[in-house]
This record gives C-alpha cells, structure tokens and sequence, in this order.
C-alpha cells in the first residue's frame, strides 16, 4: 500500500507538471503588441472602486493617466472611505477631466461591499468596454490599447489574467506566489481557451476587462451581489450565458501591491477559504486534504527520514520525484512571474501558511464567526458568502 500511494501521488504531481507547462506556453502575454484595435475606436470605461487606498490610488491614477488609447474616461467610487481617498482623488479629477470622483452609497442588506461598489460604477460609466481594476494596481502606457485589442481580436466578453505581484515582506514572499503555483498547476487553461463551448476560466478581480452589452445583459454586479469573491462567479455566470473569456499573462502591463501587512495576507487568503466553505464544506475538506497530500506531505516524509524530528515513515525514490516535480513546478511559475527565485525552495512554509489559512477559513465558517475584510465584517447572518 505505501508504494502504491507513493506512486499514485508522483503520478498526479506528473500530470500536475505536465498541465503547468502547457499553461504557461498556451498563457500569452498581454503587451506585446500582436493584435489589432476595432475601428472606430470605442470608449472605454476604467471603474475603480476604492475603500481606505489613500496610500494607493494616486500612484494608480497617475499610471491610468498615461495611456497611449486616446478614448477612455476613469471612474472612482470612494466607497465611504475613513481617510483621505476622496480628498485625493477630488484633486487629481479637479486637474484632468477624464477622471471623476463618485461619492459611495451606504451598503445595502444582502450585498458584499466590493460588488456594490462596482454596480454604482457600472451605472456611471459610458463606454462600450469596462475595467474594473483594484486601487492598489499600476498600469503600463499601452494596457488599455493591448487588453482591447487582444479581447476584440480573440471575440471575448470578458478579459482576466494574471498581474506582476509586488511581494515585499518575508510572508508576501513565501505565501503569495502559492496562489499563481496552485492556479496554474490544477486548473487546465489550456483546455479550457480552446473548447469551442464557452467556459469559465480564471477571473482575477484586480483586472477584469468587459464588454459593456454583455456585462448588462447578464445583470452586472447584482447577479454577484453577495459573492465576496465576486470575480469567480462573474466569469461562471458569463459563461452559464454563452459567453467566452480569456485569461493572459499581464505581468507586462499591470502590477499590483495586494498587501501591506503579514495580518492582510492571512485575512485575504481566509476570505477566499471562507466563501469557498461556504458553498461546500465538504468539497474545502477534500480539496485541503488532497493540497496537502499532494503539495506537503512529501516533504513531512523527506524531514522525518533525515532528522530525527518527526517518525520515519519510509524512503524512496519515489518521494525524491514528487519533490523535484513541485520544486521544478514552483521554479516556473516564480520565473514567468518574476517572483524572488531563492523562495522557491520556501514552499513548504508558504503551503503550511495557506493550510492555516484553511483551517482558519474552515473554523471561522463551522463556528458562524465570518470574516472581515476592508472593515466591515460578513457573518452568515449578513447573507454574503
């Protein structure tokens, strides 16, 4: 049984590699200036929802403002923000006309606070095409011209990928390049782009590029109101609908500074546990256990064969394989997205700190205790999830 499970788990961490590698060559990279813009050219709408980002949105708003596309106004919604976001952004739009300050209204019963921001900004906006992009974002000069281009070119509805991660502290290093690793590793992109059915990929709520009609017809951000990881769903219900996405590599144009402290880190994972939990317990329990297996415990094995921490519970070359698969899967993807190489080799701790994330997430959902995220808290009662 022991070598039967080993070689089990060295064959799905195989598939796993084999999957990575043909996401990453099938993943284009946004910004290299292969497709061409629709004539006319449309009006495009950047919508930035923005909650306590006094630190951030200037510098955003700064890189939006430089775009070589000649036709696209900026919308930000302070959503009752307790600083100085409005002030801010009310100078910047007070100097350039193609920027305005939206004032948020208070959040109502039954809707995440992220999604209700987004849907007043839908209501605003004017152009044929929208982004959504987060405050804590910056832009290269040609992100609108490339993004509308390539969605134009490829018949999409919606535009997502994968942003530059800005990782400072020693946990931004260990914990957020997991998330590019897991993504990329399971879920099969490749496939998925190419199937002559529409389905849904991966949507990544810093940069998410519409197609206006298509967004209204599917009812915009109400039809997600109470998703507090609003980007997924939106991609499944565009795709429910027939409609194609498209995940690139964006670490060309977009970079992003998603977390401040090492607290916002474990909040921000727990956030996404959570909802997950809260549509199926049982699948987040599966999916923990298999992470784990898969992703861990090879290393558990390695540790306790060459020191005397832990039991030894058998060695073989088989367990050398399945850590070379997921060190050489971790090197890729740290590569291709420009995260600090030496911590590659820190997997271990940054998929030990993802698993407490879980069991954090888990806890929080069995116990009723919700989560909190930009101040405000979702508890079960709240109707969010």
């Amino acid at each position: 049984m022991w070598y039967l499970y080993q070689t089990i788990v060295a064959v799905v961490l195989a598939l796993f590699l084999l999957n990575l590698i043909l996401n990453l060559r099938s993943l284009h990279r946004l910004g290299e200036g292969k497709w061409k813009l629709p004539k006319p050219l449309p009006l495009v709408s950047v919508l930035i929802p923005a909650r306590n980002e006094e630190a951030n949105i200037a510098a955003c708003l700064e890189s939006l403002q430089e775009q070589d596309y000649p036709d696209y106004e900026i919308l930000v919604l302070d959503d009752n923000s307790e600083d100085n976001t409005a002030a801010v952004v009310g100078e910047i739009a007070a100097a350039d006309p193609r920027v305005r300050l939206l004032r948020g209204e208070p959040l109502p019963e039954g809707w995440a606070g992220k999604p209700y921001a987004c849907h007043q900004l839908a209501k605003e906006a004017g152009g044929s095409w929208l982004l959504f992009t987060d405050a804590d974002t910056a832009h290269a000069p040609n992100m609108l011209s490339s993004a509308l281009a390539y969605a134009h070119s490829h018949k999409l509805s919606l535009l997502s990928g994968f942003p530059l991660q800005h990782v400072t502290s020693f946990t931004q290093k260990i914990a957020l390049p997991i998330m590019y690793f897991i993504l990329l590793s399971c879920c099969p992109l490749w496939w998925l782009q190419d199937s002559k059915k529409p389905k849904p990929g991966i949507a990544i709520g810093q940069f998410l590029f519409l197609r206006a009609d298509d967004y209204r017809e599917m009812g915009g951000h109400e039809a997600v109101k109470s998703r507090k990881v609003e980007d997924m769903w939106l991609g499944f219900e565009l795709a429910r609908r027939g409609k194609r996405q498209g995940v690139v590599d964006l670490s060309r144009v977009v970079s992003c500074h998603m977390y401040t402290r090492s607290s916002e880190v474990m909040q921000g994972i727990t956030r996404w546990v959570y909802s997950a939990g809260s549509l199926s317990p049982w699948l987040l329990g599966v999916l923990m256990v298999l992470g784990a297996a898969l992703f861990f415990v090879p290393f558990v094995f390695t540790v306790g064969h060459f020191t005397p921490i832990i039991p030894d519970y058998g060695w073989s070359m088989l367990i050398v394989m399945q850590i070379g698969a997921i060190l050489l899967m971790r090197v890729l993807v740290d590569r291709r997205f420009r995260h600090p190489q030496l911590y590659s080799l820190s997997h271990p701790a940054g998929i030990s700190f993802w698993l407490l994330c879980v069991v954090n997430g888990a806890i929080r959902h069995l116990t009723g205790g919700g989560v909190r995220w930009k101040e405000r808290n979702y508890t079960p009662k709240s109707g969010v999830d």
